[in-house]
Parts: C-alpha cells; structure tokens; sequence
C-alpha cells in the first residue's frame, strides 16, 4: 500500500538519524562559510558550536540552549550574519519549545536578553568603526535596537512554533487514548450487553424445558397405572426438585430478564429452520440473498439452533449495513462428524464488518456478539475478507451428542 509524500516525510523526520543527518548538513554548509568569509575565532567557535550541536537536539534537547546560546555569541562576534547561525538559531529556539526544555516565557525571556546583549556589542563595534552613532537618549538613538526587536520576535516565533506542535500532538494522543479507551468500553459493554442477552435466551429455553420435567413428572403418579408407593414418590420428588430448580434460575438471572411489558423475549425462539424467512426478510429490504444447505437436516439442541440463527441474522445485518445492494450467500452445513458450518458471504468491498455496535433487529453487536455466541456453545467464529473478495464469516459449531 503506497503511502503520500506527506506520510513519508513525516516518517522521515521521525526515523532516529533524521538530527544527524539535518545536523551534519548544517555543519558542512557552516564550514564553508567560514572558508568563503572567514571570521574571527568567536565567530567561527559560535558558528562550529552552535551548527554542530544540533544533531543532539533530540537525543539530548537541553543542548538547544547551547546551540542559541553558541549561535547568539558568533553573531555578536561580527556584523556579518552567518546564514548557518540562522539556521541553527532557529532551529534551537523550535526545539526549546518544542521539547519544553524550559517554559516558553522563559525561553523567549532568556532570547531577548541575549539579542539585547548581541545589539549592544553590535552598537559599541559600529562605534569604533567611526560610523554615525547617536547617543542614548538621544533623538535616533531608539533605532539603534531594531536589531534586538527583531531577533526577539523571530526568537518568539520559533519557540512559539515548536510549544504549538508539541501541544498538537500531546493533544492527538490524548484523543488517541480516549477513542481506544472508547473503543475498548463499547466492546467490553457489547459483549456484556450480548452475554445478557443470551443469559435471557436461555433462560427461556431452560424454563421451558424444566418446566415440562416438573408438568410430566407431576402427571406421571395420576396417569400411569400399577405405580407402587415408592414409583409415585420419586415421580413427586423429581417434580419437586425440577421446581425448585427454577425458583433458583429465576432468582439468578431474573435481573437479566427484559422489563415488564416487553413480549419480545416471550415468543418462541427461533432455530435453522427460520433461517428461510430470514433470508426473505433480507430480500423484501433490498438485499440480494441466498439459502443453501447441505447434509442432513439435524434437530441440534435449542442453544446451537439459535446461536446459529443470530450469527446468520447478525451476519445479513452487517452485510446489508456495510455492503448495501451486495449479493449475500447464507451457506449450512451439517456436517457427518457432527458438526455444523454456518458460512454468511457476499461479494461487496470488503472491509472491518462490526468493528463497533452493529443496529438491526435488536440482534446483538457486530462481531464482538457474533463470537461470543459461537464461543458460549464451544465454537469458534472468523470474519473477514473472503477468499473471491467481498466478506466472510464462518462458524463452526460442535454439537457433540446433542
């Protein structure tokens, strides 16, 4: 995958020999300088200094002060300004402010005492060079410090420029961590939101089936004739123990159960043989769907029949949600070895199906609620880009012995 020439800069600047190489530029344009327009030895020394310097300004950002220090001092040496020391100048106050080697009032603070101190060794050399030079105080004598101003609003600017990035990207990480923080919240309350969900389905389903042990047994000591004491006993013991057995259900996951008022979780749960109106349903919305099973229709326990049905609901959701006008392929099948294949494809752009709380049908959230359905029967559930294109998703589901 390419990347953009603005990607690859910033790579570039961030790799570790970005300092060294930008350093020992400057140094090699600093050295000629001083060969073209030779200085005297503080000039060269503030040059050399403050050039060089700057390939420790990240390893070690305290040198930045030396590098303005070293830069500011070569200036003051001469009336020529070196472009180098310009550069390296520049460079150290970015790099004060960028790094927080001080505070930044401190650091513009500190630049405008020295561009003061470097404009009055400036004013004292244009003296002794018999050049026209007012007295203080005198009428004029004020643009004799438009050198200083000067110097302290450049140094203003490039430390300012460095505090601005560097509080650029402390806040986009800050925002980094907060979307993955997010991100790592809304997962976690998916899949608590889904395994209460699922806590409810079963408790449906295991009520249901308790329940008709408790009715059966309870039956079974009017109904059945010839019944000796101790038979009709045992049948009234197993009905007594079914019963107690969903008081103690309902008292653990009564709290999951839905409000009063909501029929939804009353109706019977849906299995493998609804998946025909569920591709219909698909189809009646827009979508382009079909159905396709192969082997031997089995009748599976009720937890596999409707985690089965939710992760092809779930599936068609996404796939309607992030591949609209797609063509979907719900495939089932149930295998000889005793175990079921659930494949839901389509042929759309690919991509993160269900990376965050998928809407539809009140069915779960994405693949996060996909996986823990498939994982709470002991199954194991993959997503992703299919092998012609488009999106899979692929669970298989042990049933054992049913």
């Amino acid at each position: 995958m390419s990347t953009s020439p603005q990607e690859r800069l910033r790579e570039w600047i961030a790799a570790p020999a970005y300092p060294w190489i930008t350093g020992g530029a400057v140094t090699v344009g600093a050295v000629a300088e001083l060969i073209v327009v030779p200085g005297g030895v503080t000039t060269s020394v503030g040059v050399l200094v403050s050039a060089a310097s700057l390939m420790w300004r990240r390893s070690f950002p305290p040198v930045a002060v030396l590098t303005v220090a070293a830069g500011l001092i070569g200036f003051a040496g001469d009336v020529n300004l070196y472009v180098s020391i310009m550069v390296s100048g520049l460079t150290g106050c970015y790099s004060l402010g960028r790094n927080r080697v001080v505070h930044p009032a401190l650091a513009v603070a500190g630049g405008a005492l020295g561009a003061l101190c470097v404009n009055l060794v400036h004013i004292n050399t244009w003296s002794r060079m018999d050049l026209p030079v007012p007295a203080l105080w005198e009428k004029g004598s004020l643009s004799l410090f438009a050198e200083s101003f000067l110097l302290t609003v450049v140094v203003f600017g490039a430390v300012m420029m460095g505090d601005a990035v560097r509080s650029r990207e402390e806040t986009r990480n800050e925002r980094s961590l907060a979307q993955a923080q997010l991100i790592a919240m809304e997962r976690r309350h998916a899949a608590e939101a889904e395994r209460a969900a699922i806590a409810r389905e079963l408790h449906d389903i295991v009520s249901h089936s308790v329940s008709m042990i408790a009715v059966q047994a309870e039956s079974a000591t009017y109904t059945t004739p010839g019944l000796t004491p101790e038979a009709r006993d045992g049948f009234q013991q197993i009905a007594g123990t079914a019963r107690s057995s969903m008081a103690e259900l309902r008292r653990l996951l009564g709290v999951l159960r839905a409000p009063q008022g909501d029929t939804a979780l009353a109706a019977p749960q849906p299995t493998l043989d609804h998946l025909a109106e569920l591709v219909d349903q698909h189809r009646a919305v827009g979508g382009t769907a079909e159905l396709r099973i192969t082997g031997e229709r089995v009748a599976l326990p009720a937890a596999w029949e409707l985690s089965a049905y939710r992760i092809a609901q779930e599936a068609l959701t996404n796939a309607r949600k992030h591949a609209p006008g797609a063509r979907t392929v719900v495939e089932v099948d149930y295998g000889a070895d005793r175990l079921l294949t659930l494949r839901v494809r389509d042929d759309g752009p690919g991509g993160d199906y269900g990376s965050g709380p998928a809407a539809g049908a009140g069915t779960g959230h994405g693949l996060t609620g996909m996986r823990e359905r498939a994982a709470l029967v002991g199954g194991r559930l993959t997503a992703g880009a299919g092998p012609d294109g488009g999106f899979l998703v692929e669970a298989e589901l042990p049933w054992g012995s049913g």
